[in-house]
């Protein structure tokens, strides 16, 4: 690979993923895109590079989802879903008595043990969800993941790592060296394929965001522009999960941590009163001055 081919695979990348590659990460480029060229009849990826550059869209689109597929499994971290049962249903059981609804969005989903995770924390919470309508919308900008999260179907390896064997016992059914998730399961998620550098407006408002080990893999910039979008689409006393190594401070002021809850984020209500009071120091400023 030339550092020219590089160079196109980095600025591609970041434009249309948002994947923001250093310059020494060429070992990564070449174990994920030399095996993909050869399944696409090419020597390499300076071939593979000029088909791209002459428009093959199927192969571009396969470029980018072999470069974003990350490692996900069940119940990962632990801790974020301990706030979901122990801080986040309890403060929504309170804030939403009378609607009676919570919408839960895991972005960037992979192969789905995220979204089921948060259906099998919250099935494991039905008597104190009796009669609540729970959404879970489960989104990744590969259609190829979806399609296995959508199936429920994971290896006996995927089911024993962060799976509670309580869990797989009760909510799986065996099929021969796989196990799939039951109905009843599958059927709490909605599945949709979304580029997250593109508009989700569209998604609605929700109680609770999930975007874990997603951020870390963009620049200071478009860290900042996600966080001004997911506010929008995050209800005024929402929440907001992010992956351990993921943080706020020093990227936004929008939102703010969640006391002893790390990981956990809320909007930060002081925002809109900072900005009156700049506008109006800058106005007092600008009187005194004549």
């Amino acid at each position: 690979m030339t550092p020219a081919d590089y160079e196109f695979l980095r600025k591609l990348l970041k434009e249309r993923s948002g994947l923001d590659l250093s310059a020494d990460k060429q070992y990564l480029v070449e174990s994920r895109l030399v095996p993909l060229a050869r399944r696409a009849g090419l020597s390499g990826i300076s071939d593979l590079v000029l088909k791209m550059k002459s428009g093959a869209e199927p192969l571009i689109v396969a470029v980018v989802e072999a470069m974003t597929t990350n490692e996900t499994f069940f119940f990962r971290d632990k801790i974020p879903f301990d706030h979901l049962r122990d801080t986040v249903v309890p403060a929504l059981l309170r804030s939403r008595a009378t609607r009676k609804t919570i919408r839960i969005w895991s972005a960037a989903c992979s192969t789905g043990q995220e979204p089921y995770s948060i259906a099998m924390c919250l099935k494991e919470m039905a008597q104190l969800l009796t009669g609540w309508r729970i959404e879970i919308v489960a989104t990744d900008l590969s259609q190829e993941v979806l399609e296995k999260a959508r199936a429920g179907i994971y290896s006996q390896f995927e089911v024993q790592r962060g799976l509670p064997i309580q869990l797989l016992v009760k909510y799986f059914t065996q099929m021969g060296e796989l196990w799939q998730l039951v109905p009843e399961i599958r059927s709490m998620v909605q599945h949709r394929h979304l580029n997250l550098l593109q508009d989700f407006s569209q998604l609605g408002k929700f109680d609770l965001i999930f975007i874990r080990n997603v951020l870390i893999y963009f620049d200071q910039e478009t860290k900042a522009s996600m966080f001004e979008r997911l506010l929008k689409v995050l209800e005024p006393d929402g929440m907001l999960m992010l992956g351990a190594a993921e943080s706020v401070v020093g990227v936004t002021d929008a939102f703010k941590p969640c006391p002893s809850r790390r990981g956990l984020y809320q909007p930060n209500p002081q925002r809109g009163a900072q900005s009156a009071f700049g506008a109006m120091s800058h106005v007092m400023k600008l009187v005194a001055a004549r």
